[in-house]
């Protein structure tokens, strides 16, 4: 059957001489893994820069039941980026975060509330002249609304805890390893109340940035089933220190 579809590029990675493996998630179909081939000559209609990641394409693929790889038919790019292959900082946080979807969303089917969410925010990240350095950090705890298991933000109080497996604060450790301390708890409440446009507002340094990282892919790895370590993470710590 052949379908339609707005689709973001997660993955991709060649298959022999003139194909590639993709990666996509798409809005009527959810995650999809694809094969396509692309052009050999700068004529062809399927090229291989379409594919990188997080690009914004629609394409018509066809989705078989019982195929392990769908194959892409055509393709197009839905929006071109203006700013993200051509700014270190923004190529490096959207290297990191298409690599951090492939992980969130291995398992999910069409849902047009969180296919809306990434690309909105993958379109506010092409058009934001500056002030973005936290965007991977809001970005990821705001997706955890969509995912099921966004903390619980009710219960907080200066000096409480936060139960990573729970996803709620409480007022002493839990009984098992994965809580938060108190000072760490405060950064939690502190960048849940940050959105996108405000995000700015709340300074945070670089141990801070990269300490709340490591919190929030550990939050992950407990909240879904076989997430990843990402490659990513350890060039996107040294490209947003400086």
């Amino acid at each position: 059957m052949l379908v339609k579809t707005n689709a973001i590029v997660l993955h991709s990675f060649k298959y022999g001489e003139s194909k590639l493996i993709v990666d996509l998630f798409t809005e009527t179909q959810g995650r999809l893994g694809c094969i396509v081939r692309v052009a050999k000559s700068a004529t062809g209609k399927l090229k291989k820069q379409y594919f990188q990641p997080l690009s914004l394409l629609e394409v018509i693929v066809d989705v078989r039941q019982r195929a392990r790889l769908q194959t892409i038919k055509d393709a197009r790019v839905a929006v071109p980026f203006v700013s993200i292959p051509f700014n270190p900082y923004k190529l490096s946080i959207s290297l990191f975060v298409a690599e951090f979807l492939c992980g969130a969303t291995q398992r999910e089917e069409a849902d047009q509330p969180l296919y809306t969410y990434i690309y909105n925010s993958i379109c506010w990240l092409d058009n934001c002249e500056h002030k973005f350095a936290n965007f991977h950090l809001v970005f990821a705890m705001r997706l955890t609304r969509f995912l099921g298991f966004y903390p619980n933000l009710d219960d907080y109080q200066a000096g409480c805890w936060f139960d990573l497996r729970a996803s709620c604060f409480c007022l002493s450790a839990p009984l098992h390893r994965d809580g938060l301390p108190p000072e760490e708890a405060r950064l939690i409440q502190l960048m849940m109340r940050m959105n996108f446009s405000t995000m700015h507002l709340y300074r945070m340094n670089r141990n801070e940035r990269n300490r709340l990282l490591d919190i929030i892919l550990e939050y992950y790895r407990l909240h879904v089933p076989d997430f990843p370590q990402l490659k990513s993470v350890s060039v996107l710590k040294e490209v947003m220190a400086v």
